[in-house]
């Protein structure tokens, strides 16, 4: 079966990848770039610009499935509107290209940040509603609108399923992702502070699994979370103690002070720095419900593994290639 994975060399992609060789598949990965992450697998590159329908279609030709991964994700809003363009445009030109090219699945990863997080309650389900109004981040709502563009082609007869995952960690992180850099700064130090509010967080191990089994049993046009376990920004950081032997920042901050500081942090940060603090992340941080997979589980069966056995092989994992790039 040949499958193609759109942003491959992603941290997502990386393990997707790997799932899908491991279970046999031949495999395309399509991308705009090509890095490290797919190094030594079996798969065929093919260069895409998921503004570009042309170049989708090349890449979709013959294909069985589409995992459609491929976006942008920000916490500094979209200035440039490049945000919406790729997170709206590209899942429409993805969605048409597979459907001209009579793709049979079509499986589209989106983010838990296509609901609303703030007026969710405190637990989110597939039912909640959707990041619409302009107290949404403009990520939160490029995200909802990707996903309307899938159902619009579901109508046309698009084979098609959609997966919510929350914040992703986990080997395999190239880049390294946000993500992966909050849990080396957190390791390293380098954050002096708890900042409070929390997130779901999932293996990315898990996730990849998940749209393996949505591929396979998901319902044609449902949604599906995959979510992991919610803990406080202070609890991550005494579970990567417990994993690194690192301590963890005694002192902690309320998220409302930090949601005042953040557009200052962020007026301040050079062009080309990334803060982890903007007013789109401490909203993530400030409204961040129980993320609920029970639907996944019992239409899937999905699991999510324990929290501290994914820190612990994230962390193997970057030490194992910090020291394989030392070698040489």
């Amino acid at each position: 079966m040949l499958t193609v994975v759109t942003g491959a060399y992603g941290h997502v992609g990386a393990n997707l990848v790997r799932a899908l060789l491991e279970r046999g598949d031949e495999v395309r990965a399509a991308d705009k770039r090509q890095t490290e992450a797919l190094a030594g697998l079996d798969v065929e590159h093919v260069p895409i610009d998921v503004l570009e329908p042309e170049s989708l279609e090349k890449a979709f030709g013959g294909a069985d499935t589409i995992f459609h991964l491929a976006a942008i994700i920000s916490i500094t809003g979209d200035p440039t509107g490049i945000v919406r363009r790729v997170n709206v445009e590209g899942p429409r030109n993805a969605t048409q290209a597979a459907l001209a090219c009579g793709v049979s699945r079509f499986v589209h990863c989106s983010s838990v940040h296509a609901f609303d997080l703030e007026r969710s309650g405190p637990e989110l389900t597939e039912t909640g509603p959707r990041a619409t109004g302009d107290h949404s981040p403009p990520y939160d709502r490029s995200k909802n609108e990707g996903e309307n563009e899938v159902h619009a082609t579901i109508a046309e007869g698009l084979d098609a399923v959609i997966v919510n995952p929350t914040a992703v960690i986990g080997p395999h992180d190239y880049g390294p992702s946000r993500m992966g850099e909050l849990l080396l700064q957190l390791r390293d130090r380098k954050i002096p502070v708890n900042v409070g509010g929390g997130f779901d967080f999932v293996d990315v191990r898990d996730l990849a699994a998940g749209m393996l089994a949505a591929e396979q049993s998901g319902r044609t046009g449902e949604n599906y979370l995959l979510s992991g376990h919610r803990h406080s920004s202070k609890e991550l950081a005494q579970l990567v103690a417990q994993v690194t032997g690192v301590k963890a920042p005694r002192i902690s901050v309320p998220v409302s002070l930090t949601s005042g500081l953040a557009p200052l942090v962020l007026k301040l940060t050079p062009s080309n720095q990334v803060p982890l603090i903007t007013p789109d992340s401490m909203h993530a941080l400030q409204f961040s419900p129980s993320v609920c997979h029970y639907k996944a589980s019992q239409e899937l069966g999905y699991v999510a593994r324990p929290i501290i056995e994914t820190l612990r092989d994230t962390y193997a994992w970057f030490d194992e290639y910090t020291n394989c790039q030392a070698e040489g």
